[in-house]
């Protein structure tokens, strides 16, 4: 098995998205001293305590930027093929996961890697592995994926 990029159906927006991506980074760890990990951010705004301005703008920026790319381009379309009782597990999985691992591969795999944190590094090396040895699984050995 090999991964293939189609580059005739590449476009130069996943650049501009990696580099919008890489300057909030920064300027969350400049500005404020905070990093930038989804999961963290959002489970805050569960937590009975008020959250912050800028944890609320944070969520608020990932639900309104799609909203505003599909003003200017199409949005990709989504296929889900999967059962909803296997999503709202993968999703418990997920959630349980990120609380295991103390963060999420936003948390990890970009800020804490840009870091150069070891724990990071370890994470996210656990997360690839888990992903891959998941989709194996599901694939070639219960078929669901």
């Amino acid at each position: 098995m090999s991964i293939q990029i189609d580059w005739q159906a590449f476009t130069p927006i996943s650049l501009v998205g990696g580099i919008i991506l890489g300057m909030a980074t920064v300027i969350l760890l400049l500005g404020i001293g905070r990093i930038a990990g989804i999961s963290g951010i959002f489970s805050s705004l569960l937590k009975p305590k008020r959250a912050e301005m800028w944890q609320v703008l944070f969520i608020v920026g990932l639900v309104v930027s799609p909203v505003l790319y599909g003003l200017v381009r199409p949005l990709p379309e989504i296929a889900v093929s999967g059962s909803l009782p296997l999503l709202v597990a993968a999703g418990m999985l997920v959630g349980f996961g990120t609380r295991l691992g103390s963060g999420c591969t936003s948390g990890h795999g970009i800020c804490g890697n840009a870091r150069l944190s070891p724990r990071s590094m370890a994470a996210t090396v656990t997360f690839m592995f888990f992903g891959m040895v998941t989709v194996y699984i599901g694939r070639h050995v219960v078929g669901l994926i």
